[in-house]
């Protein structure tokens, strides 16, 4: 009696599967340019290695404590992905983490980045990192490491997902939001558009209208995608300059939750703030998804920065120099309103719509 063996299966290999380990590797060697140009004091090792080392002497810092931030961009990935228009979003990732950093009122120093997908491709994946580095660079902030993971059947061909780690530091003593008094003002800054917040809104109001991504953009000259992937103004140099110029008790990045849930986060118990709505003019953007998505002011200002994307909280006596101070850091600054005594909620007075 004999017994028939079985022909051996043919190899595998990790590529056949779907990852390929040289790509990842050429991907490192084409960012490493764009990384080490965002190199500050305190950075002592570039990428490559099992973790990043960063020396907080060095940085200039004699007893620091540490703040971390993690963040991503959301739906607006979407619009990213299906446009191809990928150049930008980097630049969003960074400021959803650092714009949150400074208002505790530390400086960003270093970030890393994850990115995931289901296939590489490394010309695509590197225009989104070197997005990474130019934000890092704009905030003062060293790329120092991040992860690329390649992972099919876990995301469609063509579709990947981004998150951002960031580390601040400040000296001891210095945690905002401190002091935060009824009579402060508030300073507001301009947003460069919708940021990166709302866009599942967004996203279904643009299916509402029968607008493709590459149709003009009723509201500006661009097309409606590009207009829409303006990327998040990055606050962080102006925010830290009026900081260490004195007089700053609180400041609120205006994400989710718009003007009406941000806000309060700076606030100590018993204390409310009023907003004059008329202090700004409602950009265009927010006017058409207004329109087009038959939005009330109470929806616009709960889901969008409604054309403000940071406030800052600050002594009554000291809000013509910093206002000053940040229009010559070229912020668009607006006096939008002052906090109150009562309950920790914003009150409207005035219209946008």
């Amino acid at each position: 009696m004999t017994t028939d063996t079985p022909p051996p299966k043919p190899g595998l290999t990790y590529a056949e599967a779907g990852v390929d380990i040289d790509a990842g590797n050429t991907l490192v060697d084409r960012i490493k340019p764009a990384a080490k140009a965002t190199a500050r004091p305190g950075v002592m090792s570039g990428l490559g290695g099992f973790g990043a080392l960063f020396d907080l002497r060095a940085a200039g810092y004699a007893d620091p404590v540490l703040v971390a931030a993690t963040d991503g961009v959301g739906t607006k990935l979407r619009i990213a992905i299906d446009t191809g228009h990928v150049d930008t979003i980097g630049i969003d990732l960074v400021a959803m983490c650092v714009n949150d950093l400074v208002c505790q009122g530390a400086e960003p120093l270093f970030f890393l980045d994850y990115f995931a997908t289901g296939k590489l491709d490394v010309a695509e994946a590197a225009t989104i990192v070197e997005g990474i580095a130019r934000g890092c660079a704009t905030s003062g902030c060293a790329l120092i490491g991040g992860e690329t993971a390649e992972m099919p059947g876990m995301y469609a061909r063509g579709d990947f997902d981004l998150a951002g780690f960031a580390v601040g530091a400040m000296e001891r003593g210095g945690a905002l939001p401190a002091n935060v008094a009824a009579g402060d003002m508030i300073l507001g800054l301009a947003s460069d558009g919708v940021h990166s917040n709302g866009y599942s809104l967004v996203r279904r109001i643009v299916e509402r209208s029968g607008l493709a991504w590459g149709d003009p953009a009723p509201f500006e000259g661009r097309t409606l995608g590009a207009a829409l992937l303006t990327p998040t103004r990055l606050y962080v140099q102006p925010a830290l300059a009026a900081i260490r110029a004195g007089g700053v008790h609180g400041l609120a990045h205006v994400t989710g939750g718009g003007l009406t849930e941000n806000l309060p986060r700076v606030l100590p118990e018993g204390l409310g703030i009023e907003i004059n709505l008329g202090a700004w003019e409602l950009p265009p953007v927010f006017r058409w998804l207004a329109a087009e998505g038959g939005l009330d002011e109470a929806e616009l200002l709960k889901t969008f920065n409604a054309g403000i994307g940071m406030a800052l909280i600050v002594a009554p006596d000291r809000a013509e120099a910093l206002a000053d101070l940040l229009a010559g850091a070229g912020e668009r600054v607006a006096v939008i309103g002052h906090v109150t005594e009562g309950a920790g909620a914003v009150h409207y007075r005035g219209t946008l719509l």
